[in-house]
């Protein structure tokens, strides 16, 4: 089987057990001129929606979420794939200083994104 059938049938298998929303539904941008209407790619925006996290060239199912204590954030279990590899990572994902942004932290990263407007706005 090849990576990306292997990535596909991944997430066919695990999309079913997707939580719905989560606090932290929206699209984000990564730099201050980035893309609201474009997702996934170098320079745009990140978009979590349904528990799936879409990010630069992969998707994670946000599985096992776990609250921080005393802190506006949640680990998850990021059950990923991208570029015909699959892997899990935990990743902790916490709101911004009240601003509408979040803070994404894998082990050694720490992101922070902005939220897009709503294009309904």
């Amino acid at each position: 089987m090849t990576h990306t059938l292997k990535a596909s049938a991944f997430l066919l298998a695990v999309l079913p057990l997707a939580a719905g929303a989560t606090p932290y539904d929206g699209t984000y941008r990564q730099a201050a001129n980035s893309e609201c209407g474009l997702v996934g790619v170098d320079g745009a925006s990140i978009k979590i929606e349904d528990g799936i996290f879409y990010g630069v060239g992969m998707q994670c199912l946000m599985a096992r979420p776990v609250s921080v204590v005393d802190m506006d954030a949640t680990l998850y279990t990021m059950e990923c794939s991208g570029g015909g590899d699959v892997w899990a990572e935990r990743a902790m994902i916490m709101d911004g200083p009240g601003d509408g942004s979040i803070f994404v932290i894998w082990n050694g990263y720490v992101f922070r994104y902005s939220r897009c407007p709503d294009p309904a706005e």
